[in-house]
This record gives structure tokens, C-alpha cells and sequence, in this order.
């Protein structure tokens, strides 16, 4: 009998119950502890298991980048919120899986048993793909990282002798949003500081169209955006090395820069490769419709550690939201010996997108739409979404 069907065969007592561990407090998790918070189960014991005590939601770097948010608004605290649904927290480093005894391996050298485990750990930069990124880019992957360097960041371009040419790397949206944030900080900040905000410039770079996902009258409306707030697009234009002055295309152009964000190509965690689960070409581990591992039914991932082999979609913090529920459901399910049910993600989103200030567009296939309205929508959903996670 396959470890899969054992565990399907089997439910948990109160005297034992079904240990539950989850690794890692990505935007999926949060869901689940609060679903088993709000429904607990004596058969069921769940454990969070994470390096981070606190978690930044994805949704409102933006606005903290452009200075309308506080920390402790973006931030979800991991401490209250497994006390608040009794969650068993252990503040410890994943390192890998030994899946013949169902024990996560921890950086200490201790282990955990578990009977189901789920991932839901991020992704990391994958500086190697351009010469002189780790020494000279700011990678925005994984966003707890990034915003400790941020604050570093700031500091310098305040300073009298500070970095005043910016570039960022990548024209999704994630890129196109964190570079207008910056410069909308930087322009209402610098005077405070001393400094005047013509001092600073600003370019991205992106290897191929601006926002290529999204529809036509979406990338116009930003390459309008970029022009009128004096921003030098370069589209079509793949970086092959960021040096401690300039940022140089495969072309051979040079775009003189001393301060560059990195948004393109992110990585699974190295330490999936110790997991023996089955993994995609890039590290993410290969899950069905269920969120299950195709090779270890005890085993589950959402969010941007996770390849849906059926329904491959891209790394969004959107898809790692809706994964919440279904994740929970079917969590539940596998553990008390039911049948998990599987999940489909829809093709599209609706996407908001920041221009920098209070102001977003709107895109969803063939739709778009913009103005400050948008963003009020916006900031009202976010802030929706975080009170579940921190108002409990």
C-alpha cells in the first residue's frame, strides 16, 4: 500500500491527533490558520513552522514603497495569529524531508514528525542569470528580504552623496508598481532631506513589451504614465550585467545607474532539491489539482513554491490568496481519511495597478479602465483581506 493511501485509510483521535505541519507563512497559510482557527478539530493538530515571525503581504508593497503605508500595516504577525487560532509555532529553518519516516529536517539538525505536511516558502532571487546582480542588484523576491534592504536603501538616497540614477529590472507588473512607488516616495520626500527632487532620474528595463501580459490599451496607458512622469522606458532590451555605475543590454547599451531593483527571474528555495519530491525544470515542486505532490500524498504546496502540472499559472500573489481555501479544505479532508477535492484557479484576474501615488489602473483580459477611484477600491480590498489575518 502506498503512503497515500495509508494515510487516506486513517484518522485521527484526540489522544493522537493527525499532526498537521505547515512550512513556511506565504499568503496560502494564513488562510489555513485561520480556517482551522475558526473551525478547530480535536483529531487535528496543526503546526506552523517558520523563519519569519512576521509576513509581509504582497498587495501593498506598493503603497509601502510610496510611503502610504506603515510596516505594521503590510504586516501580518505570524506570533499572534497561531496564538489567536491555537497553532503550535516553531520559529526554525526547513532544510529538507525525510519522506520514509514523514519527518521535516530543520537547520538545528532536529526533525519534525508530521502526517501531512504543506509548503508555502516563497520563492528566492535567481541572481546567477545576470552578471554582477548579487553584488550590485537589489533582488524584490522574496518581499520580507527585500524590505529590510529597502530601509538600507532609502538611507543611502537621502544621503548628500546618495545614488540619484535608479533602474529597475523587469516590466511586469511587480516592476512597473515598485519603481513608480520609489519615485513618488523620493519626489515628496527629498525636499525634507535636503534635496531636490529633479536630482534623481529614473529608468526600467524590460527584455521584452512593458506589462506583456496584459492587453494593449494597459501597456499604453503606462507608457504614457512612464512619459509623462519623466521615466526612460527601454523595452525589447535584455540586461547582461549590472555593474556598480550602469546597467549594460545584451545589445551593449549602457544605462548609467548606481541603485538597481531587480523584479525578473525568481527561484524556488534551494532546499526543495533535499525534499525528494517530484520538481519542475525550475525547482517548484509539481503538484495536481488537489495541491497534492505527484509523487508523496502527505505532501502539499501552494503559492509560488508550488507548479500546478495541470493548470500552470504565473507567480502571483492573487493565485497564492485563492490557493488559501482550497488548501484548508482539502488539508481537512486528508486528514480525517475524506477524499481532497480538486481546484481549478481561474485563467485571469482582475489586476490593480499602481502608477506610484494614489492612483491604479485596471486590467483583466480585454478590460481596462483607470483613476483614483481604483485605487480606493483597491486599498479597501487589501485592507479587508489583512483584517482577517491581524483583527482576531
Amino acid at each position: 500500500m502506498s503512503r497515500g493511501s495509508v494515510l487516506q485509510a486513517s484518522e485521527g483521535s484526540t489522544a493522537n491527533p493527525r499532526e498537521i505541519v505547515l512550512v513556511g507563512g506565504g499568503h496560502a497559510h494564513v488562510h489555513v490558520l485561520r480556517s482551522f482557527g475558526r473551525h478547530p478539530d480535536p483529531r487535528i493538530r496543526l503546526t506552523l513552522v517558520t523563519k519569519d515571525l512576521d509576513t509581509p503581504y504582497s498587495g501593498m508593497l506598493p503603497g509601502l514603497v510610496a510611503g502610504l503605508y506603515d510596516r505594521d500595516d503590510v504586516y501580518i504577525d505570524l506570533e499572534k495569529l497561531c496564538a489567536a487560532t491555537g497553532t503550535r509555532l516553531v520559529h526554525a529553518t526547513a532544510t529538507g524531508l525525510d519522506q520514509g519516516r514523514r519527518h521535516l529536517l530543520l537547520a538545528d539538525g532536529s526533525s519534525l514528525p508530521y502526517d501531512l505536511l504543506s509548503l508555502d516558502v516563497g520563492i528566492t532571487p535567481a541572481l546567477d542569470r545576470i552578471a554582477g546582480a548579487a553584488e550590485h542588484g537589489i533582488a524584490v523576491k522574496p518581499i520580507g528580504r527585500f524590505l529590510e534592504k529597502f530601509d538600507a536603501l532609502l538611507e543611502r538616497l537621502y544621503r548628500p552623496d546618495g545614488p540619484r540614477r535608479i533602474a529597475g529590472i523587469g516590466g511586469g507588473a511587480g516592476g512597473v508598481e515598485l519603481l513608480l512607488s520609489l519615485r513618488h516616495r523620493l519626489l515628496r520626500d527629498a525636499p525634507a532631506h535636503g534635496l531636490s527632487p529633479d536630482a534623481f532620474s529614473f529608468a526600467l528595463v524590460t527584455a521584452g513589451d512593458i506589462l506583456a501580459t496584459h492587453n494593449r490599451h494597459v501597456q499604453d496607458a503606462f507608457r504614457k504614465t512612464f512619459a509623462e512622469q519623466g521615466v526612460r522606458l527601454i523595452e525589447n532590451a535584455r540586461v547582461r550585467e549590472i555593474r556598480a555605475d550602469a546597467v549594460v543590454t545584451e545589445e551593449g547599451m549602457e544605462l548609467p545607474a548606481d541603485a538597481v531593483l531587480v523584479t525578473t527571474h525568481a527561484a524556488a528555495p534551494g532546499w526543495l532539491g533535499n525534499t525528494g519530491l517530484a520538481l519542475d525544470e525550475n525547482g517548484f515542486v509539481k503538484v495536481g489539482p488537489t495541491l497534492q505532490s505527484l509523487d508523496d500524498r502527505a505532501v502539499f504546496a501552494a503559492g509560488d513554491c508550488a507548479a500546478l502540472v495541470e493548470t500552470p499559472r504565473e507567480k502571483a500573489g492573487v493565485y497564492a490568496v485563492r490557493a488559501g481555501p482550497p488548501l484548508a479544505r482539502n488539508l481537512r479532508s486528508a486528514a480525517l481519511g475524506e477524499a481532497p477535492q480538486p481546484w481549478r484557479p481561474q485563467k485571469r484576474h482582475l489586476a490593480l495597478i499602481s502608477t506610484g501615488g494614489k492612483h491604479a489602473v485596471a486590467s483583466r483580459g480585454w478590460l481596462y479602465a483607470r483613476g483614483d477611484w481604483l485605487w480606493t477600491a483597491k486599498e479597501w480590498n487589501d485592507r479587508r483581506w489583512m483584517r482577517k489575518y491581524k483583527d482576531l
